[in-house]
């Protein structure tokens, strides 16, 4: 198991410097109303292909050497990291194999399509999704960039963190979405470097528990497919995030489904932002856990902003 560095990261930033933006952090103060706390809020769903994977991707993708990019890239996703890959690889020039479940959102998949990505459909769940990833990896012999279980990717996330860390004095907590762990080991590499006193959260789904299980228990966990409407958080930890995750991690906070829905909407229409499922999710979190966020000068990691428009959560609520 190959573990990233703080060094990693400064060299991450540099990589990526060219393909992604440095996303700005906005404030609300209805949000700080209702949460009790002042939220900063990193937009990363203003990022290139609208998701804060880009800069794993772009890290992954612009590191490798001259024979090994000429082979290709491939990964699974749901969609924003295939999405980011497929950006990135189009970037370089060189070919990109995602694998998507048949389940991925109809706009996550377009938007593969749409950066030059080849699309390998497979069934819904996270063994089904590895076993046809390892068979194209197989017949291409291109280059493996899991979406979170990878040094290069968990090194171009804490990019995102260390942005807010620098762009935000005085922060008292840091919170962002788990699904695998990427963006939230990348937090753990930020932190401890540049900011060790400053608390770290995750927050996920109800329904997609199993990172809350894990931490509760001391030991990894895992779940095969989970059913959330937080598409981007149906991945289970992997033993590289999952050793960051129980090392630097303060606690990670559960939503249900309405919550995750009455968050995203409160977003659009008090922010005025796109936001996903998943992004809302650790919004939702800070407003049904006052007690732990009053008062606090609180970083909110906002990862994506791609959403179906013809398939808006609301739409039955």
């Amino acid at each position: 198991m190959t573990l990233p560095t703080f060094d990693d990261v400064i060299a991450a930033e540099a990589r990526i410097a060219p393909h992604i933006h440095r996303t700005p952090v906005l404030t609300c103060a209805t949000l700080d109303d209702r949460a009790g706390a002042n939220l900063f809020f990193k937009c990363e769903n203003f990022q290139k292909v609208g998701a804060f994977k880009a800069r794993g991707a772009c890290n992954a993708v612009f590191g490798l050497d001259e024979a090994t990019a000429r082979r290709g890239v491939a990964t699974h996703s749901s969609g924003n990291h295939g999405a980011a890959l497929a950006y990135a690889a189009g970037r370089r020039g060189i070919p990109a194999a995602i694998v998507m479940p048949e389940t991925a959102s109809a706009a996550k998949k377009a938007a593969v399509s749409g950066y030059g990505g080849r699309i390998v459909e497979c069934a819904a769940g996270m063994a089904a999704r590895e076993a046809a990833l390892a068979e194209v990896v197989k017949e291409t012999g291109a280059e493996l960039v899991h979406p979170y279980a990878d040094a290069r990717v968990i090194a171009g996330q804490a990019t995102a963190s260390k942005e807010l860390i620098e762009d935000v004095a005085g922060l008292d907590a840091i919170i962002a979405p788990v699904g695998g762990g990427g963006l939230l080991s990348g937090c753990c590499l930020t932190l401890s470097a540049l900011a060790p006193s400053v608390a770290l959260y995750g927050a996920e789904p109800e329904a997609a528990d199993d990172a809350q299980r894990s931490l509760k228990a001391g030991r990894l966990i895992t779940d095969d497919a989970p059913n959330t409407i937080a598409d981007g958080l149906r991945a289970s930890l992997k033993p590289l995030t999952w050793h960051f995750i129980q090392a630097g991690v303060t606690d990670i906070l559960t939503v249900s489904e309405d919550e995750i829905i009455s968050a995203m909407r409160l977003v659009w229409t008090r922010m005025t932002i796109i936001i996903e499922s998943s992004s809302a999710v650790p919004v939702a979190a800070i407003l049904k856990n006052r007690d732990v966020f009053a008062g606090r000068r609180v970083g909110v990691v906002l990862t994506g902003g791609n959403v179906d428009l013809d398939d808006l959560p609301w739409r039955d609520h």
